[in-house]
């Protein structure tokens, strides 16, 4: 049975021209058939073979770079899909009651405190920071509080 390989899956024409796979790059054109005899010389064969490890290298980078490329968006798309799940299916979910709800704020409130008491701290070191001054010889002059 003939079939169009584009629209077999596990084909490598159906994975180009779907996108799934590097179409243009230069590491591609080293796999190419050359129809060409060449006479036997060792060093030819040492340096072809350096050159087919050091081209399977950069093919390989330049695939995981094109795969990385490929799904960048995927997280954002699965996060999306995951809301809207759990939009259509809320009625499943347990709902939580005013009582664990306001034990909840509680514990996550002193949390916050911590913070702006942190922020001002840091403020008044800035403060500090700022009346000091370094004089030119190495020594720390205080200005006055003008507050």
């Amino acid at each position: 049975m003939k079939r169009n390989p584009r629209k077999l899956k596990w084909t490598k024409a159906f994975r180009k021209a779907a996108g799934k796979e590097m179409v243009v790059d230069s590491t591609l054109q080293f796999a190419a058939r050359r129809n060409v005899p060449v006479r036997y010389n060792r060093d030819h064969v040492a340096t072809t073979l350096k050159a087919m490890q050091r081209v399977s290298e950069i093919r390989g980078k330049r695939e995981r770079v094109f795969y990385k490329n490929r799904m960048a968006g995927n997280k954002e798309k699965e996060k999306a899909a995951n809301r809207k799940l759990v939009a259509e299916n809320e009625h499943l979910l347990p709902r939580v009651r005013a009582s664990e709800r306001m034990a909840e704020d509680m514990q996550q409130q002193p949390l916050v405190e911590d913070k702006v008491q942190e922020v001002q701290h840091q403020e008044i070191a800035r403060k500090e920071r700022l009346k000091r001054r370094l004089l030119v010889s190495g020594a720390i002059e205080d200005e006055m509080d003008v507050d």
